[in-house]
């Protein structure tokens, strides 16, 4: 069976993220979503919300399950039997800091990873982006999927998609 994880913290998925994901779901025979525990970040939503938000948005995959993890995504692999980490790049500068980590896991593991270039749909966004416009109200409609969105408004307010 050919399996391989999509780590990261999703604060929030965004739909760059999603094509990733359903991207390698037509690749590998499972896709473990691995979504990390940053004790020492506060992030905008808590780790179970964000895990329950990737089973509601990644469902209708079927080969893809989502999963918490904490420490070093190398012992993840290993302990739940994943020989290949799979990445989007949006960048040359995603890509000088993930061949670094690459190159970490391969040396401490022999774990591969596997990059896959962003759909130039998406090629500017990231979670980050994502939280600092919707906070200032702008329209993130067509970032995020619906439930991002409406888990936004909340935090935010009603004006985070203006122009949705």
């Amino acid at each position: 069976m050919r399996r391989c994880v999509c780590p990261g913290s999703f604060d929030p998925v965004t739909n760059g993220h999603l094509d990733v994901i359903e991207r390698a779901a037509g690749l590998f025979d499972e896709v473990v979503v691995a979504v990390l525990v940053n004790a020492s970040k506060k992030g905008l939503f808590e780790h179970e919300e964000r895990l329950r938000i990737l089973g509601e948005v990644c469902a209708h995959m079927g080969n893809v399950r989502i999963l918490g993890f904490q420490g070093l995504l190398v012992d993840f692999a290993q302990q739940n039997g994943i020989p290949v980490v799979l990445k989007g790049l949006r960048a040359m500068t995603d890509f000088d800091y993930e061949l670094s980590m690459a190159q970490m896991n391969h040396r401490l593991t022999g774990l591969e990873t596997f990059f896959v270039a962003t759909n130039p749909e998406y090629s500017y966004l990231s979670s980050s982006l994502v939280k600092e416009v919707a906070s200032y109200g702008g329209d993130v409609s067509g970032l995020v999927p619906k439930v991002v969105l409406d888990r936004l408004r909340e935090r935010f307010g009603g004006e985070s998609s203006r122009g949705a």
